[in-house]
């Protein structure tokens, strides 16, 4: 034993679940039917009212303790930064989807707007998700071609082909929408639990794998029809294809950006301590490259392709297309899924840090509010982008008091000074766009550690990537849940079983593969599963348990039986007289004990009278070293070195 080591000596009564529940008398619970909780949901008082509006409304519960004098200025100062990045990605995001540049601005407000009433989180920037642009991309590209005839969709007469795509995305994102209000009604937000990090990490790394590809053409300065769909990685040949025709200035402009928005960050990130805010590089390089383009007239001189017209104002709200629902539902689905899963997932670490909680149904509810606000207002499916989160909560935002001025912000650049960012080369935006890659890049590095610490999760992560890269994000997304439930099976049906045996002189019993001061009683078998079991894992918990015992008892009973036949049979003639050998030839019964049983399955067996002569309650224990004092009381005879298991009693407590 350690010098100085604390012991504690307990003495009570041995106990079985049976003498304890003798014992101890237990307080009555009533158990509520379904018909009670039916009930209870649909009765309403005051309070629950008053409850109801507040969690429905959670901006009246942190305005209530809004500290204007600490809290304000903060707010202004990071909601100004993140307004001006949010323009910039609104820009850049809006190549994903296919879409003319200006409706990312739409995305960057409305959606920002009803989440500040709504949403449960104080940090988290809405907004376009970068993943979430590339999946309505897909759906924008597959409906509405670069080239060849749009799908006949009723509702397309007489409109541009820009107009179409607006159409089709803002019709898929009020679709996904309502499932995420649906959702949230329901309070169904524990479906997140089913993505896991690692499945998000594969698919959030496939996807900046797509993303970084989608953008190539904007680099290069190349006009590529976009694919969509399964394989529609081989758009990589028909850019290497094209490369003779690359715009010369465009790539200089990207490398340029990127080299220096790359430095920026990096310093950024390692004397974020002793700034007071990120430098805001992004804005900086665009405010640069629209005075040069403007300058030096790129689009006339060189050729490249810049934002153009920006039209000043909103458009008036417009109904979802009906048909489009029936053409896209299969890919809004996932959309709702992948915008609500990265949003909370971002939305839980920041509440972590700054210690308040936040309600995975109320968040589906008030994104899929936002969806379904924002896309009357011709904008796309609105997440948060991890990048523009980090600025509102590094420049010092406490509260969506932030959110809502970044909206401000952006609304000012929509309906007043839009015009500036017309000279502005679209290469400047698949450079940002690039750039902003580099977290979700960087998950590569996390496989071999993910190899070391959990090879199933390291499986689903490869799967997860490597499906999303060559299906395409819908189909990859369904294929990496498929692997994730393949993966909980297995681990369930195959748990890791052991035997167990006392460490000399305690109450602790471990894998006695892994001790050697041990003490395993004579006769006496401790077999451990750390899995419920059921009819998936049975045939496995039965094998691996004869495997342990070291016998099948199915096959000693019938040669008992059979050798039980031919003794009688001998006895009755007399060439047979009883002897020691014969007792224990007839004496092969095994006890067995359960220990450890959760209170609600031995309830469950009783209520299905489980037990009978045979099989009886008293077969259950509290603990394993009780079963263990048991059969060393009922069979004192058939174990060696009692002394040093009995060591290890319950005498009263001492500290």
């Amino acid at each position: 034993m350690r010098r100085g080591a604390q012991q504690y000596v307990v003495a009570r009564p041995l106990y079985s679940e049976e003498s304890f529940a003798e014992d101890h008398e237990t307080v009555y619970r009533h158990r509520k039917t379904m018909l009670d909780h039916i009930k209870q949901y649909f009765t309403c008082d005051a309070r629950r009212a008053k409850n109801t509006a507040l969690s429905l409304l959670p901006v009246i519960a942190w305005m209530k303790i809004y500290r204007i004098k600490e809290w304000l200025l903060s707010d202004i100062v990071s909601g100004i930064s993140t307004g001006l990045v949010a323009v910039l990605q609104g820009l850049a995001y809006c190549l994903l989807a296919s879409l003319p540049p200006w409706y990312g601005l739409f995305s960057a407000f409305f959606p920002v707007v009803l989440y500040f009433f709504l949403g449960t989180s104080r940090h988290i920037s809405v907004g376009p998700f970068p993943v979430l642009c590339l999946m309505i991309g897909s759906v924008v590209t597959r409906l509405v071609p670069d080239e060849g005839l749009p799908h006949n969709i009723t509702g397309f007469e007489g409109l541009t082909r820009d107009e179409q795509r607006v159409l089709v995305a803002s019709s898929v994102t009020f679709l996904a929408g309502i499932m995420q209000l649906a959702m949230g009604i329901l309070q169904v937000g524990f479906v997140v639990m089913y993505l896991s990090d690692t499945l998000v990490s594969g698919f959030t790394t496939a996807a900046a794998v797509h993303i970084l590809v989608s953008q190539l053409k904007f680099v290069l300065g190349l006009t590529v029809p976009g694919l969509s769909g399964p394989l529609a990685l081989i758009y990589v040949s028909i850019i290497f294809n094209k490369i003779t025709s690359t715009n010369v200035c465009d790539v200089v402009i990207s490398l340029t950006i990127m080299v220096v928005v790359f430095v920026v960050k990096e310093l950024n990130d390692r004397f974020k301590s002793k700034l007071p805010v990120p430098i805001p590089i992004e804005v900086i390089m665009t405010v640069i490259a629209c005075g040069v383009s403007y300058a030096f007239d790129f689009k006339t001189r060189y050729g490249i392709d810049v934002v153009g017209y920006i039209p000043k104002g909103y458009e008036p709200p417009m109904a979802p297309n009906l048909h489009i629902f029936q053409e896209t539902a299969v890919e809004a689905f996932p959309m709702a899924i992948v915008g609500f899963a990265v949003a909370f997932s971002v939305a839980k670490v920041y509440s972590v840090k700054h210690d308040y909680t936040i309600d995975g149904n109320q968040e589906l509810i008030a994104f899929g509010a936002s969806n379904i606000f924002g896309a009357s207002f011709k904008s796309f499916a609105a997440s948060t982008a991890l990048s523009r989160s980090a600025v509102q909560e590094s420049t010092g935002g406490k509260t969506q008091v932030a959110g809502l001025l970044s909206a401000i912000i952006v609304m000012i650049v929509t309906l007043a000074i839009g015009f500036l960012l017309e000279p502005l080369p679209k290469s400047v935006l698949g450079a940002v766009v690039i750039v902003n890659l580099k977290g979700m890049l960087m998950q590569f590095r996390d496989v071999p550690y993910l190899w070391r610490r959990d090879k199933p999760d390291c499986v689903v992560w490869l799967g997860t990537c490597i499906a999303a890269i060559l299906l395409g994000l819908d189909l990859g997304l369904a294929a990496g849940l498929g692997v994730e439930l393949i993966s909980v099976v297995l681990r369930a049906q195959f748990p890791r079983c052991s035997v167990l045996a006392n460490i000399n002189g305690t109450d602790i019993y471990k894998d006695r593969k892994d001790y050697v001061d041990i003490y395993e009683p004579e006769g006496v078998k401790i077999f451990r599963i750390p899995s419920p079991i059921f009819f998936a894992n049975i045939e496995f918990f039965r094998s691996k348990l004869v495997e342990a015992v070291g016998f099948n008892p199915l096959r000693v009973l019938r040669k008992r039986n059979k050798a039980l036949r031919r003794i009688r049979k001998l006895l009755k003639k007399g060439d047979l007289q009883w002897t020691s050998m014969l007792k224990e030839l007839i004496r092969v019964e095994v006890e067995v004990y359960i220990v450890a049983c959760d209170p609600y399955i031995l309830e469950k067996l009783h209520d299905c009278c489980f037990f009978d002569d045979e099989v009886q309650p008293s077969m259950f224990f509290l603990t394993l070293h009780d079963a263990m004092l048991y059969i060393h009381e009922k069979h004192p005879g058939s174990t060696e070195k009692k002394s040093d298991f009995e060591k290890a009693p319950y005498p009263e407590t001492k500290f």
